[in-house]
């Protein structure tokens, strides 16, 4: 249940960075996706942590699996960008992108359904 956990973490972070795209393809996705990439700006410029991530480790656990302290991004995508640990400036970092990413694609998105 907890490798679901992070399938599902993992799947929630790609869709709030690149599921505008969607938009393109049914406007509703728009409804879906707003609040997804705020949720993620906000984890990220905040500094908080995913409810997500206390749930796998509660999982790990219960399974008689070790957890771990940090976040998701901290524990699984962080050490393959950066050597070291997670921390707030980074965590900006990453937020800015995140929001940044989501500008051009709404941008792409306006155009494209301005066009039609």
């Amino acid at each position: 249940m907890a490798d679901l956990v992070v399938v599902a973490h993992l799947l929630f972070i790609i869709f709030a960075l690149l599921g505008g795209l969607l938009v393109m393809w049914r406007r509703l996705f728009v409804f879906l996706h707003i609040p997804a990439a705020v949720w993620v700006a906000l984890i990220s410029f905040k500094g908080w942590i995913c409810p997500l991530t206390p749930l796998e480790i509660r999982l790990r656990r219960a399974a008689g699996e070790q957890g771990y302290s940090g976040g998701f991004v901290e524990h699984y995508i962080i050490p393959v960008i950066y050597p070291e640990q997670l921390n707030f400036n980074v965590q900006i970092v990453l937020g800015i992108a995140a929001v940044a990413i989501n500008f051009v694609i709404y941008v792409l998105v306006y155009y494209q359904l301005k066009s039609r």
